[in-house]
């Protein structure tokens, strides 16, 4: 089996497990109408949220977060939330966890744009605006952390709204992929990105559906 393997179907991401694979590529496509609806969203009103969550509890937690941020109510948006959905369910059980860390990031500046490789066991990314991951081949990853910026090696990016999985350092020995976010400084654009992960240190307080009913 190669270290970085592509798939078909959702259910099909599982195969991160195979202790060979260090990359799981789901590509796959979503509307355009949600694509040309993110692109028109004012930057001001794409989320900066992150939550520690069940997957049957994803939408009341983001709800009402969407909301103070400004991101219109409505059909897309439930989109949005239902794919969230099936990738914080997927990935669950692909843990063997009961709640899930989900970052849903507004960046608009270089954030992690030096080659690294991330200090996690497993991570799940996907853009749902703007450019996509960056990541080197196994055979060019020293170098390409080595020599950062002048690394003129080449690099492949995700398709738009493909689903990667990630193994990080944790994982093992010589485990990790050697990735890195687009640098988009002065280029005016802003990405929004969806980050799974295990539950860490940094993770919030878990999120707690509030069963208070007023009299």
């Amino acid at each position: 089996a190669e270290s970085v393997c592509s798939v078909k179907n959702r259910d099909d991401l599982v195969e991160i497990n195979d202790s060979r694979t260090e990359l799981l590529i789901w590509e796959r496509s979503l509307p355009m109408a949600l694509r040309d609806w993110l692109d028109q969203i004012d930057d001001t009103a794409l989320p900066y949220i992150r939550v520690f969550v069940a997957p049957e509890d994803l939408r009341p937690a983001l709800e009402p977060l969407l909301d103070d941020c400004g991101m219109p109510k409505g059909k897309m948006r439930d989109l949005l939330i239902n794919d969230m959905g099936d990738l914080v369910s997927a990935f669950a059980h692909i843990t063997d966890e009961e709640r899930v860390d989900v970052r849903l990031e507004r960046i608009d500046h270089n954030a992690c744009w030096k080659f690294h490789r991330d200090t996690v066991e497993i991570r799940l990314v996907t853009t749902y605006r703007g450019s996509t991951t960056e990541w080197v081949l196994p055979e060019d990853a020293e170098r390409a952390v080595a020599e950062q910026k002048s690394f003129d090696g080449s690099f492949e990016s995700l398709s738009d709204h493909d689903v990667a999985i990630f193994k990080g350092k944790t994982a093992g020995p010589n485990s990790g992929i050697v990735h890195r976010s687009p640098p988009i400084d002065g280029t005016g654009e802003t990405r929004l990105l969806l980050c799974l992960n295990k539950q860490t240190v940094v993770s919030p307080a878990p999120w707690v559906r509030d069963e208070t009913i007023s009299a």
